[in-house]
C-alpha cells in the first residue's frame, strides 16, 4: 500500500489490462459524539469491506469514488481527504490500484441493492476486526492515524 499526496494520476506505463478503481471511508458523528465508520456487506464474495468500484471513462479517482460509495450505500458525501492506495490482484487474475478517501456522510439512507447486502455503522474500535481483507485493515490503519480522525474522534 502506498501513501501519495496531490493529484492522482493513471501512470503513463500502466498495463493495460490495469483495473483502476477508487472508493470511501464514510464516517458519521453518531448521537453519543463518537465517530462511526460504514463496513458493507457482500454476500455474493462473503466479506466485509468499504465501498468501492472501477472508474467510468474520462472520471477522477475522487469523482469515482464519490459515485461509487453513493450507488452503494445511498450516501451523499463529502470527501475530507485522500488516504491512500491499495494495489492487488483482482479475482480475475488482473492488476488492480484502488484509491481511497476519508469521507463523512452528509445524507441519504442505506438500502440493500444488488452489489451491497448489508451496511454496518461500527465504532473506530470494532471496524478492523470486522474486515475480511488484510489489505482493508492496513488502510484502515493509516485511517486512525490521521489528523483529521482524531480530532473529530476527540
Amino acid at each position: 500500500m502506498h501513501l501519495l499526496s496531490g493529484e492522482l494520476t493513471t501512470p503513463r506505463d500502466a498495463p493495460n489490462d490495469l483495473i483502476l478503481a477508487a472508493g470511501g471511508v464514510v464516517t458519521r458523528s453518531a448521537p453519543s459524539g463518537r465517530i462511526e465508520v460504514a463496513c458493507i456487506y457482500r454476500e455474493s464474495r462473503g466479506d466485509w469491506t468499504f465501498p468501492k468500484g472501477k472508474l467510468d471513462p474520462g472520471e477522477t479517482f475522487e469523482q469515482g469514488a464519490l459515485r461509487e460509495v453513493w450507488e452503494e450505500t445511498g450516501l451523499k458525501c463529502r470527501v475530507l481527504q485522500f488516504v491512500g492506495l491499495t494495489n492487488y490482484t483482482h479475482r480475475k487474475g488482473k492488476p488492480k490500484i484502488v484509491a481511497y478517501y476519508l469521507m463523512s456522510a452528509d445524507e441519504g439512507e442505506f438500502a440493500p441493492n444488488a452489489e451491497v447486502d448489508q451496511l454496518a455503522w461500527l465504532g473506530l474500535e470494532q471496524v478492523r476486526a470486522h474486515l475480511t481483507w488484510d489489505r482493508d485493515q492496513e488502510l484502515f490503519d493509516l485511517v486512525t492515524a490521521l489528523p483529521e480522525l482524531r480530532a473529530r474522534a476527540s
